[in-house]
């Protein structure tokens, strides 16, 4: 180093000091680290990098978190620089990483306040709140082998992800997985992407939806992640999440944009010209309208000049209804869906004439039928495979042939009565799944 950069360096540090303020936490208090990120050891366990607010984290005290309440014995203490350093301790101020022996990814979450259970302390820091998520989906392992590995795959993304939240659910149709809920859409496609590539897991995505809080007639409420779940009772109201949403676009295109948003139950919050060409529109919209193709109409419809943002903005009362699909006048949850009663019809229609040409030709005709509660509003068949049992007739009376097709008549009724309709595992992964139809981010 030269001479004048080396009288330089001092100088440059003497101004960082002056500058930067100093910690302002209390080395006297009770212990208070704030954990930032995780990662996971195979032989350590759970790995936490912590800032040390108040007090001073030692490998001998015992770590309590705070969020959880548990408490775990610390096996080493240190610092990066750029490798890891055991020190004796770390101090108000610091940074450094703590191992607190935990076993159990979720027992040691981002944002959470850890302190000395020996001498805890009474408030944690502020900041932390558990993550609401916005958006629900299911992740379904093709292959039902893999279904281990996805749940230990999920553990160790919520170590350092913790707006991610699962729990385990069954489907009739697609075996053993998880219901997940993501922040939103880009969230969604960003875990989905982490877990396949990462963790070498196919999945089925079945298609995203919202929370929804319904109101029963007796008073009580229920709340509603899954069309399974919907209450079968009388309801008086149901509440879906809406949200604050600010489009910029070109001033050409604010007529197809308005009514875009319009076809989405969208209430016009204000229009403001940010230049002679960009116009600025606020919109209060339903987030279920917005999270599964509303991004993708969008882009369409201005070229690809418009870009979208919103936030949550509570809820409302809507009139919606779950449409249940049947199969042979048996329903089947895993098509089921709740949408707006406007939209009921659109989305039965849509989902029969899909399944008709998914589901193959049975022994029996196959009535496929989308109703809302007990009045069906859409119906498509699928014809029966019939055998030609006129093939041996050359000929001779017609009452013959007439009793060889009654015959096969009476066969079909009964099977009819007593077949099942057997749906193949690709019928409902192109039904169900996300992938035929990109989701904007």
């Amino acid at each position: 180093m030269s001479g004048k950069t080396g009288q330089g360096v001092p100088e440059l540090l003497n101004e960082i000091v002056r500058q930067v303020p100093a910690p302002m936490g209390n080395p006297d208090a009770p212990a208070r680290a704030m954990i930032f990120d995780s990662v996971y050891d195979t032989y350590r366990g759970v790995i936490t990098y912590v800032r040390v607010v108040d007090g001073r984290l030692t490998a001998r005290d015992r770590c309590l978190m705070m969020s959880t309440r548990a408490s775990h014995e610390t096996l080493e203490v240190g610092v990066i620089s750029p490798d890891p350093i055991p020190r004796d301790g770390l101090s108000a101020g610091e940074v450094g990483y703590l191992i607190p022996g935990v076993k159990d990814v979720r027992q040691a979450r981002v944002g959470d306040t850890v302190t000395s259970a020996g001498h805890p302390a009474e408030l944690p820091l502020s900041g932390y709140r558990d993550p609401r998520p916005m958006v629900y989906s299911g992740l379904y392992p093709i292959d039902g082998s893999e279904y281990p590995a996805l749940r230990e795959a999920l553990d160790k993304l919520q170590l350092n992800d913790a707006a991610l939240t699962y729990e385990p659910e069954t489907s009739a149709a697609l075996g053993f997985g998880f219901r997940c809920g993501f922040l939103g859409l880009l969230h969604l496609e960003i875990v989905r992407e982490r877990l396949e590539r990462e963790f070498d897991l196919t999945l089925i995505s079945t298609a995203p939806n919202v929370v929804y809080r319904v109101v029963m007639e007796d008073g009580s409420e229920m709340i509603v992640t899954n069309p399974s779940d919907w209450p079968a009772g009388k309801i008086v109201e149901v509440y879906e999440p809406v949200v604050d949403a600010m489009v910029l676009l070109p001033s050409d295109f604010v007529g197809q944009v308005m009514e875009l948003c319009q076809g989405r139950r969208g209430t016009l919050g204000g229009m403001d010209y940010l230049s002679t060409d960009r116009v600025e529109l606020k919109y209060r919209l339903p987030l279920g309208e917005i999270i599964f193709d509303f991004f993708d109409a969008l882009k369409s419809k201005t070229r690809g000049y418009a870009s979208l943002d919103y936030e949550p903005a509570g809820e409302q009362v809507s009139d919606l209804v779950k449409v249940d699909i049947l199969l042979q006048g048996e329903a089947v949850d895993a098509f089921s869906a709740i949408v707006h009663k406007d939209k009921a019809y659109g989305y039965g229609v849509a989902m029969t004439s899909r399944l008709r040409e998914l589901i193959p030709r049975q022994q029996f005709e196959v009535p496929i039928q989308a109703a809302v509660g007990s009045r069906i509003i859409a119906r498509e068949n699928i014809r029966a495979i019939r055998k030609d049992v006129l093939a041996k007739c050359y000929g001779g009376d017609i009452t013959r042939k007439r009793k060889l097709l009654e015959r096969q008549k009476e066969g079909k009724k009964k099977m009819k009565t007593i077949g099942r309709v057997e749906v193949p595992q690709e019928a409902f992964i192109a039904a169900l799944s996300t992938d035929t139809s990109k989701s904007g981010k």
